[in-house]
């Protein structure tokens, strides 16, 4: 998969739905009762962060789920790659990005939604080819603000802001004319989960689903 392959199937995922949700799993139980009630919802595209024992198990839950797309995030090596893909992924989210990590996700045809915090490393990863990013951490640094004044010079990226992101300021990037959609953790709080409030996800889902941008 070339860089321009990997940028518009991730604008396409970018564009179901105007957040994406940032899942932290460490019960397997919940991986897809949690998808389902996400994807009734309205939010289709999950992200699995890679940093606990059973997210690889729980993506391959997920991607059981009818509708749901499901992807790989925290992705760091390429044997993160090669794992997430094994496991279901068919897309990957990485905080930033190395020449090591785009290599192996090119190798492997996954596409990638890499981090940036600065105009440097937009450029860089907009020279390779990768239109689509993701900025991050969004709220640490500078907010929408930041992220409006970072578009300004560079208008052919659109981003993925993640980091900070809630249901009281998503608002504020899904706004910007440079912003296809927002990553977020807050419609799956470990408290629903816990009690296995499922109804109450898909409640947290529907309201972020019906956000404008």
């Amino acid at each position: 998969m070339t860089p321009f392959e990997a940028s518009q199937r991730s604008e396409e995922i970018c564009r179901m739905a105007p957040v994406i949700p940032v899942l932290v799993i460490h019960d397997l139980a919940h991986a897809r009762p949690l998808a389902e009630a996400l994807v009734a919802g309205g939010l289709p595209v999950l992200e699995v962060t890679l940093r606990t024992p059973v997210a690889l198990q729980a993506i391959a839950e997920m991607a059981k789920v009818p509708g749901g797309i499901v992807g790989a995030g925290t992705l760091l090596t390429p044997a993160d790659v090669s794992a997430a893909v094994q496991a279901g992924a068919t897309f990957g989210v990485s905080p930033g990005a190395t020449d090591t990590l785009l290599d192996a996700c090119e190798a492997a045809d996954l596409p990638l939604l890499p981090g940036i915090a600065t105009a440097s490393e937009a450029m860089a990863l907009l020279e390779r080819g990768y239109s689509v990013q993701k900025f991050f951490p969004a709220e640490a640094n500078g907010g929408a603000k930041a992220l409006k004044a970072i578009g300004a010079p560079l208008p052919q990226i659109r981003f993925c802001p993640t980091g900070g992101v809630s249901l009281a300021n998503a608002d504020s990037y899904l706004s910007l004319s440079n912003t296809l959609c927002v990553g977020g953790s807050w419609v799956a709080p470990l408290d629903l989960l816990e009690r296995g409030d499922w109804a109450g996800v898909e409640a947290l889902a529907r309201e972020a689903a019906a956000l404008p941008r």
